[in-house]
């Protein structure tokens, strides 16, 4: 099996797109689209099926999946064997838009000498995560850790490192769209839409969110990307969505969307990065340190769960 066509398979999967992944692993469009070509008929199966949106795996592809993950992880880990400390450093930061990616971005231009590969497995779950850095196919992820009150297997640790506060979106119709900041208390009359959430933790996180400050925030339907979102806010006089202070989204001028700090109590998205306890990586050791160092936990007027304690 061409261990390149794979390596393929695997960008397009957490690309979600035939483009992203020749970017990201340097070919062109095409060339892409002839190894995941090449692959399938070598398996004699169909990985993906082509959307408006992009492409999702069929029930073959998502049988392939974590074979894939476990056969690049190998041969990454068999060439780390001789090539130790030289290997990229692979940080999974869930989505390129939210803090993590931020936090990574941040601690690259401070460290330009660590080389890294930046993993967004936005689809995974949690289980998903930690079994990818246990296997050694993944340095680090950053997780909330809600379902296990922040515990991890043993051969793993964790620290949280980031407290993402919470900033109110809006459009220029809506009620609060003129206000310089919101408490959750103006918030309890107000509809708080995020739609596509399928992995349990953050919507555990929002239910919490809501069962505690009596807010209504609806996870339902789909989602076509935070470019749909960012349209159906621009136009609305009653839809609101919550944005991490650490996340970088962009939308056209003439949207005129506002970004407004939620208070009294600000609540903060917890994350904490997790790893292996023996992986020896020397960027790792520098990664975690930066990141202790930035962590500004214990803020005054802020909410989180119990169970981020």
């Amino acid at each position: 099996m061409d261990l390149e066509a794979v390596r393929t398979f695997l960008a397009v999967v957490e690309t979600g797109q035939f483009q992203a992944a020749a970017d990201e692993v340097g070919i062109t469009q095409q060339g892409a689209s002839r190894r995941v070509a090449s692959l399938e008929r070598e398996l004699g199966v169909a990985l993906f099926t082509r959307t408006a949106q992009g492409v999702r795996l069929t029930v073959d592809g998502q049988a392939l999946l974590p074979h894939a993950r476990e056969l690049v992880g190998a041969a990454e880990r068999a060439a780390s064997s001789v090539r130790p400390g030289r290997r990229a450093l692979r940080v999974d930061v869930i989505s390129r838009r939210i803090a993590p990616a931020s936090r990574l971005h941040a601690f690259y231009q401070h460290h330009p000498d660590i080389e890294l590969d930046v993993i967004a497995l936005l689809t995974a779950d949690t289980a998903t995560a930690l079994a990818e850095v246990t296997a050694g196919t993944l340095d680090a992820t950053f997780r909330s850790l809600r379902a296990t009150a922040r515990q991890v297997p043993g051969e793993l640790r964790s620290a949280r490192v980031i407290d993402d506060h919470h900033q109110l979106l809006v459009g220029p119709r809506h009620p609060l769209a003129d206000a310089n900041s919101v408490t959750l208390a103006q918030l309890t009359d107000h509809r708080i839409w995020m739609p596509g959430m399928s992995d349990e933790e953050p919507i555990g996180y929002y239910r919490d969110l809501a069962t505690t400050f009596g807010l209504t925030i609806d996870t339902d339907g789909p989602s076509f990307g935070f470019e749909s979102v960012a349209a159906e806010l621009a136009h609305s006089p009653c839809l609101s969505t919550f944005v991490g202070a650490g996340s970088r989204h962009l939308w056209p001028d003439g949207y005129e969307l506002r970004r407004i700090p939620v208070v009294d109590p600000c609540p903060v998205y917890p994350l904490s990065i997790v790893w292996r306890a023996d992986n020896a990586h020397p960027g790792l050791a520098t990664f975690l340190d930066y990141l202790r160092a930035e962590y500004r936990g214990g803020d005054h007027g802020v909410w989180a769960p119990g169970w981020a304690a």
